[in-house]
């Protein structure tokens, strides 16, 4: 079996060709730091833009890396949301197109999902169901991966997620976009006991999560302390929370394979270092999906939809982009969270 994936979701532009059995054939992707470096952040316009541009040669070079033509390509797997709406579409417009003329099935992604199973394209061993913290610029959540597309949310953040505060705070201090890597590389040569900076929700018996108050504190301080010190108190705050919540979680579930972290913010060494005691002190393993495949990529999005084609599920030609899709629509609504929850 051997799929198409097709990534548009935000600013990387990525095309991927994997097979059922977890080899990555090809995989091509363009970032857009530099057009939107200027904004110190995404803009939607700009990016669904550079998709446009940057999808059809990817998509061509990747069939060229290996070796294939859209004859022997399985399906085709495009993201469908979540994501910036501009970009989505022009993915799955992409992915439509090119089901249709090969006569092949689409299996529309959503882009958590991607994260969700990623572990498993690179661990062949991760089986479910497991423990998923999912961190990322528009997500912070804990999941219970049952199996796929079937997700238990148990908490998520009530407003900013983990990702989002780094890049505001690499905004703050002016280390440069993209924030979540400048604020690492800055919080190495500083001192991460030098501000008194909050902890927000921090031993609560609420489980979410919440960083707004975090990333607040840190513009009040931006003055008096020196970047480095101020990135590598803001990182510690973040560490300290996301293993407050996912202890409390781990107390929660029963049964699980694995404690899993996802997404661009499982990238953060500090972060990974942190969970990886925290499984060991719980006698589970730890699993982490290479660096590569913590941030957006079309990998993933290629070996979810490896996962969903052979559990028998595609989706018609019309199926609708979504700028919002969680991965367990039935959770309880969250106070302040909308519809990030």
């Amino acid at each position: 079996m051997i799929i198409l994936g097709i990534e548009s979701s935000c600013d990387e532009t990525a095309a991927a060709l994997v097979t059922g059995d977890r080899q990555v054939l090809a995989h091509r992707l363009l970032g857009q730091e530099a057009a939107h470096a200027p904004f110190g952040g995404v803009v939607p316009e700009i990016a669904a833009r550079a998709h446009v541009e940057a999808l059809e040669p990817l998509i061509v070079a990747a069939l060229a890396d290996a070796k294939l033509t859209l004859a022997d390509v399985d399906a085709v797997a495009a993201t469908a949301g979540p994501g910036l709406i501009g970009g989505v579409m022009v993915g799955l417009v992409t992915g439509k197109a090119l089901a249709h003329a090969a006569g092949k099935p689409l299996v529309a992604v959503n882009h958590l999902e991607g994260h969700a199973l990623s572990p498993r394209l690179s661990d062949s061993d991760l089986e479910f169901p497991y423990l998923l913290l999912l961190v990322s610029g528009g997500h912070c959540q804990l999941l219970l991966v049952e199996g796929v597309g079937r997700y238990r949310r148990l908490a998520t953040t009530i407003d900013d997620a983990a990702g989002e505060a780094f890049d505001k705070t690499a905004k703050i201090l002016g280390l440069g976009f993209p924030g979540g890597p400048a604020v690492e590389r800055a919080a190495a040569l500083g001192n991460p006991k030098a501000v008194p900076l909050p902890r927000p929700l921090k031993g609560s018996a609420e489980p979410h999560f919440s960083f707004a108050g975090l990333k607040s504190a840190v513009a009040r301080a931006a003055g008096d302390y020196t970047p480095e010190d101020l990135a590598a108190s803001f990182q510690a705050a973040v560490v300290d929370c996301l293993i407050d919540r996912t202890t409390r979680a781990l107390g929660r579930v029963h049964g699980a394979t694995a404690l899993v972290v996802a997404g661009g913010v499982a990238a953060n060494g500090a972060v990974r270092s942190a969970l990886q005691a925290l499984a060991t002190a719980h006698g589970l393993r730890f699993v982490a999906p290479p660096l590569w495949l913590c941030t957006d990529n079309a990998a993933m999005i290629a070996w979810a939809g490896a996962e969903r084609f052979a559990a028998g599920l595609t989706d018609p030609l019309d199926v609708a982009a979504r700028p919002r899709w969680p991965l367990d629509p039935g959770a309880e609504t969250v106070r302040g969270a909308g519809v990030k929850a």
